[in-house]
């Protein structure tokens, strides 16, 4: 980025210097005037409703991807489509959600959270509606990648919504809730998918749209992004809202305030800007984890008990959420990656026993126990902790550009090691799995070392101690 004039340059710099110290003390405990605690001053039901509607994006991501799996022999049968036609149809959802990533980012920054979410369900209502009108291969397309267009700005914009609008001491549970959505509408995807047809099965993900679409009409905007907008007003009267009405939201509201005005003094963030030393450990945090949490989970198929295994990641994702703002992050990621990198080696010597013809009575039951330890492990940390931190850790000035484009790294990781796996188990069956193990043993060991916590920290908190550890 270029910067023009010393001065313009030196500002910069002071101000880098200046967020170094937490913008504004807090004493612990929280008294109720203390809106940042919302303890018995806060309006937990306007929270939990918020959620509520915006989750119901990350339902539809569910949705989207668990629809072609049912679906897959009707549709060949319905349209006369080729086994390569549809791949095409499978896999072109992942390129729509690698653009919804990208470009939800910016659009969230320019025009609110709000009605970015209206644009993702626009973008997921045309798709489903092409897939249920379609008579060939083209039209199924369009439709896949429109609702992967919508999965994709969906996987960015909910859990930023959610973060930005819930108290420092639920922001976890409530933001986690994006992740046991997500499972649960792949899960109840395929399970109905079973008894519709793939037709009325597409009219079934309509309906988390719509009432997300509806649900927009009772919620405010996100309050952060009405300052950082300057819309002054309407952020008090939303984070009074938020809060509840006899909660003092005096000193929340002149903490954002005083952050977001240090943030408006620097030059407007680019995507270069993001390799920049006070925005690259968050930038690196959040696109190892994306990275390292899809080198295992595109590597196990569902073709051993599916339903089994839907209902499991369900159940135990709804325990890391409940666990996730009192264990802290860094805990369930490190015991989450510990239980990935087991799994995998579980079927590592499943097809190591199986390729040497060794043990064929045990080979089949370590590898079902390796596949139900990693769905377990996966569920419990690494499938929903780094949406949860990508939330958190952005500075509101960057989160557009940061955010879309951790959540690009997210989806080609999604991509790459979708392509890749094939061709790795074609090399070696039980050396894939080894690899995946290897990989993730690296990602503890970077979450151990780099990775902060940021339990029981407002956002501006967050963004004081990250400054401070890079300066």
């Amino acid at each position: 980025m270029a910067i023009t004039g010393d001065g313009i340059e030196n500002l910069q710099n002071q101000h880098e210097e200046g967020m170094t110290e937490p913008l504004l003390l807090v004493e612990e405990g929280g008294k109720k005037g203390d809106a940042r605690g919302v303890g018995k001053g806060g309006n937990p039901w306007m929270i939990y409703f918020c959620t509520f509607v915006a989750v119901c994006g990350s339902y539809e991501f569910g949705a989207c991807t668990g629809y072609s799996s049912p679906t897959q022999t009707a549709i060949r049968e319905d349209l006369n489509l080729s086994l390569s036609e549809y791949s095409v149809f499978g896999s072109i959802l992942t390129f729509g959600a690698m653009i919804g990533a990208i470009t939800s980012g910016p659009i969230a920054d320019s025009i609110g959270r709000k009605w970015t979410l209206r644009v993702a369900a626009a973008f997921c209502v045309a798709g489903w509606l092409a897939i249920y009108f379609a008579e060939g291969a083209i039209a199924l397309d369009i439709g896949r990648l429109s609702s992967g267009y919508g999965m994709g700005a969906f996987s960015y914009v909910v859990p930023v919504f959610v973060a930005e609008m819930a108290p420092k001491n639920r922001r976890g549970v409530l933001t986690a809730f994006n992740q046991l959505m997500i499972c649960a509408g792949g899960s109840v995807v395929f399970i109905i998918g079973t008894v519709l047809s793939w037709r009325a099965l597409a009219l079934t993900c309509l309906i988390p749209c719509a009432v997300l679409l509806l649900g927009l009409f009772f919620i405010p905007e996100s309050p952060r992004w009405l300052a950082k907008t300057g819309q002054d007003k309407e952020f008090e009267a939303v984070l009074q809202k938020l809060r509840g009405e006899d909660a003092d939201v005096s000193d929340e509201a002149a903490e954002i305030q005083d952050y977001i005005e240090t943030l408006e003094r620097l030059p407007k963030a680019k995507l270069l800007d993001l390799f920049r030393k006070r925005y690259r450990h968050s930038v690196t945090d959040e696109n190892n984890w994306s990275m390292a949490c899809h080198s295992h989970s595109s590597g196990f198929s569902s073709t051993v008990g599916t339903i089994t295994y839907a209902i499991l990641q369900v159940v135990i994702t709804a325990i890391g959420a409940v666990l996730v703002d009192q264990a802290g992050r860094k805990p369930l990621l490190l015991i989450s990656g510990s239980g990935i990198v087991a799994a995998c080696l579980l079927v590592a010597v499943s097809f190591f026993l199986k390729a040497h013809d060794w043990a064929t009575t045990v080979s089949p039951i370590l590898a079902v126990a390796g596949i139900l330890l990693y769905v377990g492990s996966f569920s419990v940390g690494m499938g929903a902790v780094p949406w949860v931190v990508m939330a958190e850790i952005f500075p509101v000035n960057i989160k557009g550009v940061a955010g879309g484009f951790a959540t690009l790294v997210n989806w080609f990781g999604a991509w790459l090691i979708s392509y890749t796996f094939n061709y790795l188990m074609s090399w070696s069956s039980y050396g894939t799995f080894i690899l995946y193990a290897a990989i993730n043993l690296l990602g503890i060991v970077f979450i151990a070392l780099v990775v902060p916590e940021t339990k029981g920290r407002s956002l501006e908190q967050i963004q004081a101690a990250i400054n401070k550890d890079t300066a």
